[in-house]
């Protein structure tokens, strides 16, 4: 009996000493656990902060709406509560506003203003609700709040058309520069001069009559007026080709972008047309094709190939050049008769035997 009592007290103070262990070995467990809950909170308390939206406070309590809310709602929470904050509308001591002062009306008005800006736009408003279902992407929610802040508010498409007008503007202009350094070149020239004054005497532009009185002009103004003549004959008889040709609207970038279509439509029907003519019916070839050959196998554009004389056009359709071997035979004997002008040129000697006795790599440098 006392074995047995002395083992129920031993058993007993076995099961008292574990039942008193057990809180003890339960109480870190419980404060980690505490821990834990504390932690996985915090991301929601420190999600709203200063300098992010409506700061600390949320911008649909701040309108007084929920998150539903569409845009007519919110709206009409914002003009009811401008009204009442606005600086030059508050009134000290309102019915619902006593607590409120001049300043903390003003803050409070700017906080709404706020709370508007972020709600009314859908962008905006997208990444706010994000903000609060993801409150843990702490450093993405800065990083897109200050993304959209600094990015300019400017469309994109209004950028490209200011830029191709601009670079528009100048091309157009510095065409119309290099045609009047042209003109201005031509004027000079004997040949073209002469042909100028022959046709203004034809003309009668250049008919000087005696002139008397009040209405007389100085022989400067003569002088000026026929050569505004001359310079108008040769504007309107020389057609010049090339780089230096006459500006033309319809050659600058805005109009080449806006006839796109148009320019692209015609080419299709052109190669369909070209192939079905020339590649499944074999027709022959007409003058017009064959100088478009002709000018793909010397890879040259159509202004270059417009700037050649007329006889060398002529010259290229007599030599049969839109056959490829005939294009090949000519480029061969074109280069062998460079070779010989060059190997015949004094100045090209000169040049040699400057290269052959002293060249580059053997000037001498002497000091003062």
């Amino acid at each position: 009996m006392a074995a047995s009592t002395e083992r129920s007290r031993g058993g007993g103070g076995g099961g008292g000493r574990w039942f008193l262990a057990g809180p003890r070995a339960a109480g870190p467990w419980w404060r980690l656990a505490v821990l834990l809950l504390s932690v996985s909170s915090l991301p929601a308390v420190t999600a709203l902060v200063e300098g992010l939206y409506c700061g600390t406070e949320v911008c649909y309590d701040v309108l007084g709406v929920d998150r539903e809310a569409s845009k007519p709602e919110i709206a009409r929470a914002y003009r009811q509560l401008a009204r009442r904050y606005h600086p030059d509308r508050f009134r000290l001591g309102e019915p619902g506003m006593e607590e409120e002062t001049k300043e903390s009306a003003h803050d409070r008005f700017l906080l709404i203003a706020t709370a508007y800006e972020t709600l009314k736009d859908e962008d905006t408003r997208r990444d706010y609700d994000y903000m609060l279902d993801h409150p843990e992407e702490y450093y993405q929610h800065y990083y897109t709040y200050y993304r959209r802040r600094l990015t300019p508010k400017v469309d994109v498409r209004v950028v490209i058309l200011v830029t191709i007008c601009a670079i528009s503007i100048f091309q157009y202009y510095s065409w119309h520069s290099s045609y009047n350094e042209a003109i201005n070149y031509l004027v000079t020239v004997p040949k073209y001069r002469i042909q100028a004054t022959e046709i203004a005497k034809q003309q009668g532009l250049l008919n000087r009559t005696k002139e008397k009185g009040k209405n007389r002009r100085s022989k400067e103004e003569i002088r000026e007026q026929e050569e505004e003549v001359i310079r108008d004959i040769i504007k309107t008889k020389i057609d010049i080709k090339g780089g230096y040709q006459k500006p033309n609207l319809s050659d600058i970038l805005l109009c080449q972008i806006v006839l796109f279509p148009y320019y692209l439509t015609t080419y299709v029907a052109w190669y369909a047309s070209w192939i079905y003519r020339f590649t499944i019916c074999r027709e022959e070839y007409g003058e017009e094709e064959k100088l478009y050959i002709i000018r793909r196998n010397m890879k040259m554009s159509q202004s270059q190939f417009d700037s050649l004389e007329a006889s060398m056009r002529q010259t290229f359709l007599e030599k049969r050049l839109w056959i490829k071997e005939n294009y090949e035979t000519y480029r061969k004997e074109q280069e062998e008769e460079m070779k010989v002008k060059m190997a015949t040129d004094p100045r090209m000697k000169r040049y040699r035997r400057w290269m052959k006795n002293e060249g580059p790599g053997r000037l001498t440098f002497f000091d003062d």
